[in-house]
């Protein structure tokens, strides 16, 4: 087994860190959730691993925790003895207080107050494999989750996905290569058989009397009963930043945008990109126009304190994109897209797209947005009415592209690619005017590509 010390722990800034304490029968460690930084006080225990009496060694993982940033999976230091769980499912553990007590085999592998360092979901096969090779194994939870149930080591799994990432696919295809597994079919949804006859209404009678028979019925019983849980994870956060988005004046500012050109170009582009390992969404190019339009009204790019006295103007623009998922609306965001191009945007995108259907987008990735777009579009609509993120001062929603009769220039009707925009702005600091203006400039952009290249640095 491979020993690290604990500098070699220390060495990576992004890890997050647990502490542990001796108790005084020197054979119980406690982790004890240390200060994890962005203001978080509390986590939500989504996912146990283990279960007291269970045999732990390093590495191995023990818990999946969810702040209101990210999620991030906890591995075992020590071997040992796991005696007891401080939390049940969907509980909240707080820092400072305990998580899990781990029996470990001796006292001197014990120092109190140790810092133990959490690492990716990892098996202790997998980690000791990765270190002796020098590289690391790239796949997500659910993916080194089902390898787990299959005793399948993921340095033995060649992977298919960019840059060599282990997708479920080659799991899978792995198990079937070795043992012929297959994983159990969906439960088939329950078949509620027809009344007996004998609760069937009764046939009419066979005499000629007046009389309307009349159906006897059962009257509906519904065994289905009201639920309450917390509102924790991302909710939780979502709720903080609503609540506090209702102190802001909302103004709002839609307008229509022919996409026939870039609907055109972006066709043209899709299989460079794809060669190049890239899929080439319109978002890109709806970011890019944001950030050269920003660079002429800089109010938009800006920041404003609680009380409205002093406002900041951000250098970098960081153009956050709202998603739906499973764990619910997240807002990661492009660094510097001031500086980036096109297909580096949409690279950008892709990989945000890829962490956030699988939770695992960490903190840098959410935070220090400075303009945000939704495209509610995908999902369907045409208007919406945005809601600011705070400290950000405008917000922009995208309907869906549809494919609308409009007149040219010589008053005959031509077919074009029509998507509308509605924007929200802090009217505290920006007017109408700047906003209409802002979108203007965007809109022109979109609408005649080309001239985005007159911009480009």
């Amino acid at each position: 087994m491979s020993i690290f010390d604990k500098s070699a722990f220390k060495f990576s800034h992004q890890h997050r860190l647990f502490r542990t304490s001796a108790i005084s029968n020197g054979q119980i460690v406690q982790f004890k959730l240390s200060d994890i930084g962005e203001g978080i006080t509390e986590v939500t225990v989504k996912e146990w691993y283990v279960k007291e009496g269970d045999s732990v060694s390093q590495f191995d993982s023990i818990c999946e925790v969810q702040s209101d940033k990210a999620s991030v999976t906890i591995t075992s230091r020590y071997d040992g003895i796991i005696r007891k769980l401080h939390y049940n499912l969907d509980e909240i553990a707080y820092v400072g207080k305990p998580l899990v007590d781990i029996e470990t085999d001796a006292l001197k592998d014990v120092a109190s107050e140790e810092d133990v360092v959490e690492t990716p979901a990892v098996s202790h096969e997998e980690h000791t494999h990765q270190e002796i090779k020098g590289h690391k194994t790239l796949a997500t939870p659910a993916v080194r989750r089902l390898a787990m149930e299959n005793n399948i080591k993921l340095s033995e799994v060649v992977g298919t996905g960019k840059d060599n990432r282990i997708l479920k696919e080659d799991i899978l295809n792995y198990l079937a290569k070795q043992t012929g597994a297959i994983l159990p079919p969906s439960p088939k949804p329950e078949i509620i058989p027809p009344l007996p006859k004998s609760e069937t209404a009764p046939a009419a009678p066979k005499d000629k009397g007046t009389k309307i028979p009349i159906p006897i019925s059962k009257p509906i019983v519904f065994a289905g009963k009201d639920k309450t849980e917390a509102v924790t994870g991302f909710h939780k956060a979502m709720v903080k930043t609503m609540t506090a988005a209702l102190k802001i004046p909302h103004f709002g500012y839609c307008d229509e945008i022919d996409l026939t050109q870039l609907v055109q170009l972006r066709e043209e582009l899709k299989p460079l990109a794809q060669v190049r390992g890239v899929k080439l969404s319109f978002m890109p190019f709806f970011i890019k126009a944001a950030s050269l339009g920003l660079l002429h009204y800089p109010i938009l790019n800006a920041s404003v304190d609680e009380n409205c006295q002093n406002i900041t103007y951000k250098a970098s623009h960081n153009i956050g994109v709202a998603m739906d998922t499973e764990q619910g609306l997240i807002v990661p965001n492009v660094k510097n897209v001031q500086v980036c191009s096109v297909f580096e945007i949409a690279s950008e995108l892709n990989r945000l797209l890829t962490l956030g259907s699988a939770g695992q987008l960490g903190t840098n990735d959410l935070t220090g947005g400075t303009f945000t777009l939704s495209n509610i579009g995908t999902i369907g609509g045409t208007y919406a009415k945005p809601v600011i993120l705070p400290p950000e001062v405008a917000i922009g929603a995208l309907g869906k592209i549809q494919v609308l009769p409009r007149f040219n220039g010589n008053g005959k009707v031509f077919k074009a690619q029509i998507m509308n925009v509605s924007w929200s702005a802090d009217h505290r600091i920006i007017d109408g005017a700047t906003m209409a203006r802002f979108s203007n400039l965007w809109k022109s952009y979109l609408e005649n590509p080309a001239s985005m290249l007159l911009d480009l640095k």
